[in-house]
């Protein structure tokens, strides 16, 4: 019997032994495991993904707060004409307001209206002739030859969301040579080599939303 137990307790040694070996080694667990950490699912990730571009995508519109404050009516305004027409775009409209006033004002300088009427408003095209026949009453002509555009900005924007009339009001500084001559061909007014600035402030307008894209000059200040 003592034999046995002297065995027992020599076994007992070496177990407690190798458990502080181990503890030494492995270090402690108490309490719970944490579980393993788990792949993130991929549909989950593209999820989030699309949420984030959703998020991006119904930011500012640089398009609009390029030209007018965020925020602003004429911001507002614009935002409601691209609902209404979602292929338009500020930056693509003026620049062809760009070409519209080179040719529009080149055409009214040298009495040329016929090549523009589409793009005048019955009231704008009446004014503008009128100022054409008064100078061949006169007898006078104009020669004149278009530069370039200095300044071009958008001022205003309104839009009825009842008609769909949309209105843009845009200031321009032209640059131009302009000579007028009487009828003895004699320079009344101008010169062949001094650049003039024309400053207008045009509107156009037109319907959002229906197959007719042409903008039309409906009203000229300065």
């Amino acid at each position: 019997m003592g034999s046995a137990i002297i065995q027992l307790l020599v076994l007992a040694g070496i177990a407690v032994f190798l458990i502080l070996r181990l503890r030494s080694v492995l270090g402690t667990r108490e309490g719970f495991e944490k579980p393993p950490l788990s792949m993130p699912d991929p549909a989950s990730r593209r999820s989030d993904s699309r949420r984030e571009f959703e998020v991006i995508q119904g930011g500012v519109d640089s398009d609009i707060t390029d030209h007018v404050p965020d925020g602003s009516p004429a911001a507002k305004a614009l935002a409601a004409m691209k609902m209404a027409e979602p292929g338009f775009s500020v930056g693509e409209f003026l620049h062809g307001a760009r070409g519209a006033y080179e040719m529009i004002l080149m055409a009214f300088e040298r009495g040329e209206l016929e090549d523009v009427e589409s793009f005048l408003a019955p009231e704008v095209l009446d004014s503008f002739a009128e100022v054409v026949r008064l100078r061949e009453d006169q007898g006078l002509t104009v020669e004149a030859n278009f530069v370039g555009v200095r300044e071009l900005a958008l001022k205003d924007a309104t839009f009825d969301r009842d008609t769909g009339e949309a209105e843009l009001v845009v200031k321009f500084v032209g640059e131009l040579t302009s000579v007028v001559r009487n009828l003895s061909g004699d320079v009344v007014e101008g010169s062949p080599s001094e650049i003039k600035r024309q400053r207008d402030i045009w509107t156009f307008a037109r319907r959002m939303g229906v197959d007719d894209p042409n903008w039309q000059l409906v009203a000229t200040g300065e």
